[in-house]
């Protein structure tokens, strides 16, 4: 194949419904690293990340009938498959007792909890601290307890909408108060 070959959405979608593996390669040649971007956002080890990924082709090879253009851009499709296959990942049972597993040097919080709290750490908290109580919630739930904006949304009640506007406000304000 032509590395310089380009397809526009519609003639790819029609040659990987007709099973053309040359358009599948480059499919993967062109989306492989964005989709990876979101599954590793998800899934936090590389490996397991990489195996999702793989799974996520398949996926898209198998259901690519399934796309209805009429719904949204094939890599918005995409980008769906890759952000449920990497959610159902973490809430595996599989996952879930691997990360039991892991040795206890590698994991810091827990070094960090029997030395005593890193002066890092000290200064995170304040700084969290001084975001309004909704806003640290958020944050708290999205990069410390590892939710979705989905989970949050469902757990909180809150339009998805408002929990990406509330999260983007906070990191701002975070953002400021750190420089």
């Amino acid at each position: 194949m032509n590395l310089n070959t380009t397809y526009s959405e519609q003639e790819l979608v029609l040659l990987l419904q007709q099973r053309n593996e040359k358009a599948f390669s480059y499919l993967y040649d062109n989306y492989s690293g964005a989709l990876y971007g979101i599954v590793n956002a998800v899934v936090t080890d590389r490996e397991v990340a990489n195996d999702v990924l793989q799974n996520v082709f398949v996926n898209i090879w198998r259901k690519i009938e399934s796309y209805d253009p009429s719904k949204g851009r094939l890599f918005t499709w995409m980008l769906n498959i890759a952000r449920n296959a990497a959610i159902d990942e973490v809430r595996s049972k599989g996952h879930n007792n691997s990360l039991k597993n892991v040795s206890l040097p590698e994991n810091n919080e827990i070094a960090g909890a029997v030395t005593g709290p890193a002066i890092d750490d000290v200064g995170l908290k304040k700084v969290l601290g001084k975001l309004k109580g909704e806003l640290r919630i958020l944050v708290d739930m999205s990069y410390f307890q590892g939710f979705t904006h989905e989970e949050i949304s469902k757990a909180l009640d809150i339009p998805m909408g408002t929990v990406k506007t509330r999260i983007r406000s906070a990191l701002i304000q975070l953002r400021t108060m750190i420089q």
